[in-house]
């Protein structure tokens, strides 16, 4: 007996294993050998042509470090995360809040608008938002002209050039955040809200001390989706529009790797960009669930 239940177990074991193979294969080589790959890179100096690689050491950590460009390009990727964090995290979080608790009309008619946009590819975002803002033929530039407002060329302009491709990442996330935000919002009970309401209570502090707690789980995936997939949707735009320009004024961390590696062929210096963009957004996911994740309610 006991040695059946002994054969039982070492193949439920071999099945699980066989199960997880698949996935585990996946990891292996799209994630982690890649990874490892790319660390291993980081020490190299190669142009991705030359027969032979150089060992360096950390001299591609100490050269990205103390580059002027490198800082300028992680400043401007903190811009983009803020920007995104506001546009396409805490405006679909209170636009969910008012279609479901405050709107008595025509929600579905607003959740189809705000949703539409992020049908638009990446491309075809980028052009028209540069239609839209374009300094002498834009609709914008018509009304600011109304007003007798110049508008400024704004891929030229530090700071609003960073703004104008934020929002095509915008366009692409912030219907579908809205919709994953609102599925968070069916959690919350009507009854609590209406009996929040009949003591007179302003929908500020419904918002913030019933629904932000009851909500957190949900608001949570949404922020780090926001900052991981805003970037990445990030590139698009950039690469389409501005080449990172003006002088690196709209480059950030990830379009920096891909210039390093596939327009200066610097491998290594690209690889090293990399393990930094990671350990940046280690800090950030470290940040999130110290000082964020510990406020979550999880249902049951």
């Amino acid at each position: 007996m006991e040695g059946k239940r002994l054969n039982r177990r070492k193949r439920d074991h071999i099945i699980a294993w066989l199960f997880l193979f698949p996935a585990t294969f996946a990891f292996v080589v799209f994630m982690f050998w890649p990874l490892a790959y790319t660390v291993y890179l980081s020490f190299l100096k190669w142009n991705m042509v030359a027969p032979t690689k150089k060992f360096v050491g950390f001299k591609n950590y100490v050269s990205i470090v103390q580059d002027e460009v490198t800082i300028q390009i992680v400043a401007n990727t903190l811009f983009y995360i803020a920007i995104l964090v506001i546009l396409i995290f805490a405006i679909p979080y209170i636009l969910s809040y008012v279609n479901t608790f405050v709107m008595k009309k025509g929600k579905s008619i607003y959740k189809t608008l705000l949703f539409i946009p992020s049908l638009i590819s990446l491309v075809v975002g980028a052009i028209v938002l540069q239609w839209i803002f374009n300094p002498i033929s834009g609709p914008v530039s018509g009304i600011m002209g109304k007003f007798g407002i110049t508008m400024p060329t704004w891929s030229k302009t530090k700071g609003l050039v960073i703004f104008v491709i934020a929002l095509v990442a915008v366009l692409k996330s912030f219907g579908y955040n809205f919709l994953v935000l609102l599925s968070g919002m069916s959690s919350v009970s009507d009854e609590l809200i209406e009996a929040a309401k009949l003591e007179k209570t302003g929908h500020t502090k419904i918002f913030t001390g019933i629904v932000m707690p009851l909500t957190s789980s949900t608001a949570i995936y949404v922020l780090i989706i926001s900052i991981v997939q805003g970037m990445q949707y990030v590139f698009t735009p950039i690469k389409v529009l501005t080449q990172g320009g003006p002088n690196n004024a709209s480059s950030n961390i990830i379009y920096g790797v891909y210039q390093e590696a596939f327009t200066f062929y610097n491998t290594g210096k690209a690889s090293a960009l990399s393990i930094l963009t990671m350990v940046i957004f280690l800090i950030l996911l470290y940040l999130e669930f110290k000082y964020v994740e510990k406020g979550v309610y999880y249902e049951n």
